[in-house]
């Protein structure tokens, strides 16, 4: 039996096809490359080139290969798009899950893991935040992945489907061989911004506001190692396989770094001066955001174990550094 990936050439997706294949699984890969990279996908996993949306290819990969359970990557993620283009992020990320959903029940595939994200809580109300608490997101993307929550919850009631919701704080780092990494066109994230500004692909980092409520004024986030939060999906998996009942995780570090900090591993790990500039707030941005990881670690067992801001920074440098034109530089597979 397989463990089908969707969205398995992106970032997260092909870290966690390369432990699946580390584990012994059989792996099959979907994805339609708009974000994702050929050179990312493991060379053992089985891929498919084609969209989720389309739900005659989608078919076909289940009649086709002999699939037990899904790991689901396959969406958009750009916060600011999603506010400029919200029917992009309703037709890839919902409609794509409604597809999607619709397989698995006609196929009798019952397990699914998915990938949601802390968007889905907007502003909170406390920090550490739980899984208890309200969610009330503040843009489109997270009102997708919260749609596709809920889409789960009533498609389970309906066709016994099994699922988990690992709801991401700021992934960062890549696996610790370099193999792959992580190589967003354009790039969002903070730490792969930071380190193309220490190889000189960007003339500085610009800082959203240094007059934040924390210690030294810039925005606190909580950082989890790429391996890690692979790992969870992995447990997330086992607990399923062991008739888990349906639940909804948060993955972080439960620690905060704020961006100067940041900043300051990263010059510290590459031995680069990365010049600096302040700009004015972004709107929505609170001051802290930390997850409480206590429930994922009481149920799935997940310890995280890369917790270091210094290893997460030190392995996307061994990436970044060896890659500096990400995938684009490699010969096509």
């Amino acid at each position: 039996m397989s463990v089908l990936v969707l969205g398995g050439a992106g970032y997260v997706g092909s870290h966690a096809v390369y432990q699946l294949i580390d584990q012994g699984m059989d792996v099959v890969v979907v994805d339609n490359l708009e974000n994702g990279h050929r050179q990312a996908v493991h060379p053992n996993a089985t891929f498919y080139e084609g969209d989720i949306r389309d739900a005659n290819f989608l078919d076909s990969v289940f009649e086709n290969e002999s699939i037990d359970e899904v790991l689901h990557f396959a969406a958009n993620s750009l916060v600011g798009e999603s506010m400029e283009n919200p029917l992009k992020y309703f037709d890839n990320n919902v409609y794509g899950t409604q597809v999607l959903l619709k397989a698995m029940t006609k196929h009798g595939v019952k397990n699914i893991v998915f990938s949601s994200t802390a968007a889905t809580y907007g502003e909170p109300e406390a920090v550490p935040i739980t899984e208890t608490m309200p969610t009330h997101p503040t843009n489109t993307y997270g009102e997708t992945k919260l749609t596709m929550e809920k889409m789960m919850k009533w498609t389970s009631l309906a066709h016994d489907l099994n699922f988990v919701s690992l709801r991401y704080f700021n992934v960062a780092g890549a696996r610790a061989t370099g193999e792959i990494g992580e190589d967003h066109r354009p790039e969002s994230h903070l730490v792969p911004i930071i380190l193309q500004a220490a190889l000189g692909q960007r003339e500085e980092i610009t800082v959203f506001g240094d007059d934040y409520d924390t210690p030294d004024g810039t925005c606190i986030r909580d950082y989890v190692h790429i391996e890690d939060l692979v790992n969870a999906h992995l447990l997330a998996l086992d607990y399923l396989r062991n008739g888990g009942e349906n639940d909804v995780f948060n993955l972080g570090s439960s620690q905060g770094f704020s961006v100067n900090e940041m900043i300051s591993t990263a010059r510290s790990v590459t031995g680069k001066d990365i010049p600096v500039k302040i700009g004015p707030r972004r709107s929505g941005d609170p001051s802290i955001l930390v997850a409480s990881t206590e429930k994922a670690t009481r149920i799935l067992g997940w310890n995280p174990v890369n917790t270091s801001i210094t290893k997460i920074i030190e392995d996307a440098w061994n990436w970044h550094s060896t890659h500096p034109a990400g995938y684009s530089e490699e010969v096509t597979l």
